[in-house]
């Protein structure tokens, strides 16, 4: 049975069958007693599966907004991570037909058929973006190819080098109209530096206009060097806040912070730590990595965002299920 979230208030949620099949929908009440819905059959969550630890195989798998129909799409030996589906897209980078742990990106659908290679560039670990009706993808080359972030357009081909002067920079994100760019940066080139600090901050897409966004509690000794103090941003489509993961008092919460960086909070309040994360196109739903303290299990869930009501919809059979995403359905 999936795992429940403990919460001080947790409405009933349960599975529903539209016109006859199965659609993805979640039901339930919060406590003004109003019903929400979520009955659109047309997504599914695309997600980061640990199949393999002793060989490092790592696959893609998606599922219905329900949790049913779980399937490896990416299914290669070695490793593969999603970071971004955008409409029928899933964006994958993956070390296949190269050197172990050498990225390159590729694109399928929800059904893991045809998968494309798109750009001959090595990548970094690194989240990426798309902007202008995913025409554009702004992406992060591994440190040995450069050291800025590359847009390019859907064949590979370079558009444009964007230099944020930092000496870390990675996770970028359009945000708004797609002329800004949102990442994680930091004063020092590695996590362990003396006064490596990682941030958010936000800087037009020509390199100009560099601003910060968060600042890190000073007061808050509970982080170590491993944990982000700003996670990788990504932003809400109607609400227009950027939202993030940070360890502070002792676990992980997802805060935001908007645009001009003149307000920041705290987002949620699970006893569970709360991790990557991606906001569904309307707004509406937030899909959501888990996972306690000792980092023991992983799970998705997914929350009502007005409700707060909240569904896990993975098992505990793979340890690490993380970074969701919502894919449309071809």
């Amino acid at each position: 049975m999936p795992k429940t979230i403990k919460r001080k208030y947790l409405p009933l949620i349960q599975s529903c069958f539209v016109a006859g099949a199965l659609a993805a929908c979640i039901q339930g009440k919060n406590n003004t007693n109003e019903v929400y819905t979520y009955s659109d059959s047309s997504f599914v969550i695309a997600y980061n599966v640990g199949l393999d630890f002793e060989n490092d195989n790592y696959e893609v798998f998606t599922m219905n907004l329900d949790g049913s129909k779980k399937r490896n799409v990416t299914n290669l030996p070695g490793v593969e991570w999603t970071y971004l589906s955008v409409k029928d897209n899933l964006y994958f980078i993956s070390d296949k037909d190269t050197c172990h742990r050498c990225y390159f990106l590729y694109k399928t659908n929800y059904q893991g058929e045809n998968p494309t290679k798109i750009t001959e560039t090595r990548l970094a670990d690194s989240w990426m973006s798309s902007r202008f009706d995913d025409t554009e993808l702004i992406i992060k080359p591994h440190k040995e190819i450069d050291s800025v972030f590359h847009i390019i357009d859907l064949e590979g081909a370079l558009i444009q080098r964007v230099e944020t002067g930092l000496a870390y920079a990675t996770d970028p994100l359009f945000v708004g109209d797609g002329k800004q760019i949102v990442f994680r940066g930091a004063q020092h080139a590695f996590k362990k530096d003396s006064g490596y600090r990682d941030e958010l901050f936000v800087i037009n897409d020509d390199g100009t206009g560099l601003r910060q966004l968060t600042n890190y509690p000073d007061n808050d000794t509970t982080s170590q060097w491993y944990n982000y103090h700003a996670g990788p941003p990504k932003w809400h489509p109607t609400e227009h806040f950027i939202s993030y993961q940070s360890f502070q008092k002792g676990k992980y919460s997802l805060y935001a912070v908007n645009l001009d960086g003149t307000k920041n909070w705290k987002l949620t309040d699970l006893d569970e730590s709360e991790g990557w994360h991606e906001w569904s196109p309307d707004g509406q739903w937030l899909a959501i990595e888990l996972f306690d303290k000792n980092q023991t299990q992983f799970h998705i869930g997914l929350m009502h965002w007005q409700s707060k009501s909240l569904k896990i919809l993975t098992d505990s059979t793979y340890k690490y299920q993380q970074s969701p995403n919502f894919l449309l359905k071809q």
